[in-house]
């Protein structure tokens, strides 16, 4: 002020995180994977890729503040939002109170993996990273059908959602993903469209459960995939003669001769399909981010001495029939898998 002392202003102290955490007051917390969208003109496209029609109920995971919500409610019938964190779900229900939208909002506080979702047509949502793999299988196998999914994972993650055979991120999740669904890639987003900004960038993916549902039986697939993918870049003959996986196959095969003998005895009509046999193959991993090995003259872990043991020459035998042998997962079809598999169960060989 003229003609006056001018005071030195002390700052003020402040516990707060950076500015760029906050919204409306709330603070983000990235351990909890809480970044919010904060890039209207992306949000816009998303809904948009999403297709979404005047008549959708939208599942939304991860709410937020409810930048994404908003342009939801706007497009579809109603909105389901699943939301872990007690704040957001305040914040969401002030946001949209005393609004035309309040009545087309349903907000259902908890952890998402272990809530049973409602009925929905469409689901999109901005999703917390760390949720991503069984998120995705939950949604897969929900019990009422839906026509899409369009979530924001991960870049990487995403990228092997859609990774095709030979790519360098073509693994089991790929594998298994595209079994149940179609997926697509729709458009990389970069880290500064959140609020706190991620360490990686991300991807946004549509997915799309085929009709009807492939029948196989899960833990039979899963259990053959994850031996399969031991080491991906391996021959499949030599990933057969590990110690460990015959082990485990032998044990399983011996268990349903037990059981198919013991219903024959008792006059009872052996099962058609794969049988349950509870999960043996337990301590079986693969490694998708490992930098496999190509050299494929080191034999692994055989542990039989040199001399084939009758279980294993049969399944070197299915390997052979189908031509497997000298064959690299990371380049295997999704139709060649099935076939593989249903070589080694009309063989009696099985993985769950």
């Amino acid at each position: 002020m003229a003609g006056g002392k001018m005071r030195k202003e002390k700052p003020k102290a402040s516990n707060r995180a950076p500015s760029s955490q906050y919204q409306g007051g709330i603070s983000f917390h990235k351990s909890k994977g809480q970044h919010i969208l904060k890039n209207p003109l992306l949000v816009d496209s998303i809904v948009q890729k999403a297709g979404i029609k005047s008549t959708d109920v939208i599942l939304e995971i991860g709410p937020g503040t409810g930048n994404l919500t908003k342009k939801l409610l706007e497009a579809g019938k109603e909105v389901i939002a699943v939301e872990l964190d007690s704040r957001m779900v305040l914040e969401l229900q002030r946001r949209f109170q005393g609004t035309p939208f309040s009545n087309r909002l349903r907000v259902i506080q908890g952890d998402v993996l272990k809530t049973e979702l409602p009925r929905f047509d469409i689901c999109v949502a901005n999703i917390p990273y760390q949720i991503s793999s069984p998120l995705t299988f939950k949604l897969l196998f929900h019990p009422t059908s839906f026509r899409c999914a369009v979530i924001m994972y991960q870049r990487e993650f995403a990228m092997r959602l859609v990774a095709q055979p030979g790519d360098n991120l073509y693994c089991r999740l790929s594998v298994n993903t595209q079994l149940y669904a179609r997926v697509s890639h729709l458009l990389k987003v970069g880290k500064n469209n959140f609020r706190p900004p991620p360490k990686v960038d991300s991807s946004v993916v549509r997915i799309e459960p085929r009709k009807p549902q492939p029948q196989v039986n899960k833990k039979e697939w899963d259990g053959f995939l994850r031996v399969c993918f031991i080491r991906k870049n391996k021959t499949l003959g030599s990933i057969f003669r590990q110690k460990s996986v015959l082990s485990m196959l032998e044990k399983n095969y011996k268990t349903l001769q037990a059981v198919l003998a013991s219903l024959q005895n008792n006059g009872q009509a052996a099962p058609n399909t794969a049988m349950d046999l509870g999960d043996q193959s337990m301590g079986i991993e693969d490694d998708d981010n490992a930098l496999d090995d190509d050299d494929d003259d080191m034999e692994m872990d055989e542990g039989d001495g040199g001399e084939a043991s009758e279980f294993k020459e049969k399944v070197m035998n299915v390997l052979k029939e189908g031509a497997f042998e000298e064959k690299r997962s990371s380049k295997l079809s999704q139709q060649e898998f099935l076939y593989l598999l249903s070589l080694f169960n009309k063989s009696g060989i099985h993985f769950s």
